[in-house]
């Protein structure tokens, strides 16, 4: 009669092996060990009762797009806290992702609120702490902090940030692209007010003067505007030019 195979190590070997795989990213890895684990019904109890078993077969099943089998154990089996903020990404990621497909496009702010209040967190990975989608305060200065030393973090880096957090590394990107793109337009802004303003004085203190101005477009061309000061107005104000161009 054919045997089946027998654990040959604890479920907590099992369980360092899975926190293992998980950290360094290498889920097509984990899913094979996860796989070869014997199906022996006393084993099998025995290792799914360990929550870092558990959460990495909910990270195989995420990373394989098996929303189903993600969402059923998420809603069958009780999670610490420490695990709360990786799992919760994950289910709602997911429902995002369901819900793009079905529309056919990305969805938008309202689009993934209307997501969220329909498929609420299950208790199972929610202490009752009323929750917003934007990053707790002491997420977003753990991020800060990161930023200002490197805003341009590898992918290792990107997975430390995101144990630390609780986030996804996708996650933690997307907020360091979204936070250098905030920079870039804020240093060009200042730029620009500073200039106007150099621009500006001078013209005034000229009493006549005809100023030329460079100009970026929405389409990324550059074409030069020209302005014209006659003095007129002591108290100028940016009314006071004409727009000849």
């Amino acid at each position: 009669m054919f045997q089946l195979p027998t654990l040959n190590f604890s479920p907590e070997q099992v369980a360092s092996v899975c926190e293992t795989l998980e950290e360094t990213g290498d889920v097509e890895r984990l899913g094979r060990f996860l796989w070869s684990l014997p199906v022996a019904p006393g084993a099998c109890e025995a290792i799914n009762r360990h929550e870092s078993i558990l959460r990495a077969r909910a990270v195989v099943a995420f990373h394989t797009r098996s929303f189903r089998d993600l969402y059923h154990i998420l809603e069958h089996h009780k999670f610490t806290k420490d695990s709360h903020g990786k799992l919760q990404a994950m289910w709602l990621e997911a429902h995002y992702q369901e819900a793009e497909k079905l529309r056919g496009r990305p969805l938008g702010p309202v689009d993934k609120y209307r997501v969220r209040k329909k498929f609420p967190l299950p208790s199972t990975i929610w202490d009752g702490e009323q929750k917003s989608h934007c990053f707790k305060e002491r997420t977003r200065g753990l991020l800060r902090e990161w930023y200002l030393q490197d805003p341009y973090p590898n992918p290792s880096k990107k997975r430390e940030l995101a144990r630390a957090t609780g986030l996804t590394p996708t996650q933690v990107g997307n907020w360091f692209k979204n936070r250098r793109q905030r920079d870039r337009a804020a240093a060009a802004k200042n730029s620009t007010t500073q200039l106007d303003r150099v621009g500006c004085d001078l013209i005034q203190s000229l009493g006549h003067a005809t100023w030329f101005r460079g100009i970026a477009t929405s389409s990324g061309q550059s074409h030069r505007q020209r302005f014209e000061y006659d003095g007129s107005d002591r108290n100028w104000h940016l009314s006071s030019f004409r727009n000849i161009q």
